[in-house]
């Protein structure tokens, strides 16, 4: 069976505007990310949103979680900013019970060129294929379980709180 990507923003898909030095949205990089990493496994990208986690309301996350349940895929990844990653995982484990779910990002936009998300990506395909039924956060190598992570501020990593 085939894996869903449900694409949200944030940093993983900014692109940088040279002339006013601002980051904005265009399309996802997701295709061009999966095809750059040789990327062999069966996925279906579908983009939800282009915003900014800090941007993100609600009725966002509760529309991320309507589509997850709507998913005949029962392995999902969603690509997501990392600023508010962690209340989207709380959301949709209220929600969702019977799939497996993991939710990735980036710290430093793709088309930097520097970016940690080709990796988290990569990560999250495998994690995605493995972990039993439940919400997940996948980055820097690592899963964290979604009621036991949180984004370090200090040095840019995700860690566990117990």
């Amino acid at each position: 069976m085939a894996i869903r990507i449900f694409v949200t923003g944030g940093t993983f898909d900014k692109e940088y505007n040279e002339l006013k030095g601002t980051l904005f949205f265009k399309d996802t990089h997701l295709p061009e990310m999966l095809r750059l990493g040789r990327s062999r496994v069966n996925v279906h990208v579908e983009t939800l949103m282009m915003i900014d986690s800090l941007e993100m309301k609600e009725e966002h996350r509760k529309l991320i979680a309507d589509y997850c349940i709507r998913s005949e895929e029962d392995k999902i990844i969603i690509t997501h900013g990392t600023d508010t990653m962690t209340d989207t995982a709380k959301k949709l484990a209220e929600l969702v019970s019977d799939k497996t779910i993991v939710l990735t990002g980036a710290m430093i936009p793709y088309k930097f060129g520097s970016s940690d998300g080709l990796f988290n990506l990569g990560s999250a395909l495998a994690f995605v294929q493995t972990l039993h039924k439940g919400v997940y956060v996948a980055m820097n190598g690592r899963y964290f379980n979604w009621d036991n992570v949180r984004k370090n501020k200090i040095t840019g990593e995700f860690e566990e709180i117990n």
